[in-house]
């Protein structure tokens, strides 16, 4: 499979950085890229890129402002993947079920580990569907009292311990679900994944996140008076907190 891929950065410097690391990526096609948010629409209608990776802080036209045009007007948008020099923006990104957020300068490992969720999910599901397409549900639901889920990735039933599971994100209506060496992408929604995991340690943070508590290494101020997870194991992930959130999730801590 061959993903076009179209970046859309107005600092001349950045913009050729990545464009070079993506080059040295086997199966994605560069298209020309963008200097500004009007100009990635015009070339978005040209070449209809798979996955956009886009600048947030762009004059006028914001990479936010842009994706949710996209998805308002198009059927099938692409995916975005987020980059920006901040961290303050992050949570504007979720809003538009970003495939990931990037921070500059560029990590290899972070930007391998941003293309291999486009990969994933460009092979099992369109990353928008219509409001009036029904997802499938899982094919075996577990009972609330269940020691095991099971999640229907598509082509098999992955058998999980709740326990073993440290987040899960929402993907349009589906679900991607990490445990400590890898992440499922489950036909149900995050809705469906707090009820089945009810009796466990799950809070959702987020509208677009559900934490397992037993993973929580540390919570770390962010901005405006928000607060990000850091969550235990070598890649450090970071979640965030909404402001609704945060009073709850205080409280089953113990604080």
């Amino acid at each position: 499979m061959t993903i076009r891929v179209m970046v859309a950065e107005d600092e001349r410097l950045v913009r050729e950085e990545l464009i070079y690391m993506l080059q040295q990526e086997k199966g994605f096609l560069l298209c020309p890229s963008a200097e500004s948010g009007e100009q990635l629409l015009e070339l978005y209608e040209k070449y209809i890129p798979d996955v956009i990776f886009l600048d947030i802080h762009m004059p006028r036209l914001s990479g936010v402002d842009v994706a949710k045009i996209l998805i308002k007007e198009k059927d099938n948008p692409p995916l975005f993947v987020f980059t920006t020099a901040y961290d303050n923006y992050a949570l504007e990104a979720f809003e538009v079920e970003a495939v990931d957020y990037l921070l500059k300068p560029y990590d290899e490992l972070r930007l391998k580990e941003a293309l291999d969720r486009v990969r994933r999910r460009l092979s099992n599901f369109s990353p928008f569907a219509s409001s009036n397409e029904e997802p499938e549900k899982a094919a075996v639901v577990p009972t609330p009292s269940s020691s095991k889920l099971l999640v229907d990735d598509g082509e098999k039933v992955v058998v999980l311990s709740p326990e073993s599971i440290y987040y899960a994100t929402r993907v349009d209506r589906f679900v991607e679900i990490h445990t400590a060496n890898e992440y499922i992408l489950g036909k149900m929604t995050l809705q469906e994944l707090e009820e089945k995991l009810k009796g466990f340690p799950f809070f959702r943070t987020h509208r677009s996140y559900l934490v397992n508590l037993d993973f929580i290494q540390e919570i770390t101020p962010w901005f405006n008076g928000a607060y990000n997870l850091i969550l235990k194991g070598g890649k450090k992930t970071r979640i965030p907190v909404s402001r609704n959130a945060q009073k709850k999730l205080f409280q089953l801590l113990g604080q």
